[in-house]
């Protein structure tokens, strides 16, 4: 059977995709990229610390701002 009808390969198949550039596509990915999951959290958290510090000092200004008053009364009364 081979002899009369000897194997021949299949040809390769043709798989091309052709490659368009989308710029949008391409800056949605970019921005994906660097918002990985939990930045927002993050970035909370970060500001979370950094508000609780500014309001800290907040109020020891004011405590401050408060004491100094009290001594200025205490000495002018």
């Amino acid at each position: 059977m081979s002899v009369l009808f000897p194997k021949v390969n299949k040809p390769r198949e043709w798989d091309h995709r052709p490659i368009y550039y989308d710029e949008e596509k391409e800056a949605r990915k970019d921005r994906l990229a660097r918002l990985h999951r939990g930045s927002f959290r993050e970035e909370y958290e970060q500001h979370k610390q950094q508000r609780a510090a500014r309001q800290k000092a907040r109020l020891g200004f004011w405590l401050a701002l408060l004491v100094v008053v009290g001594l200025i009364y205490w000495l002018l009364r």
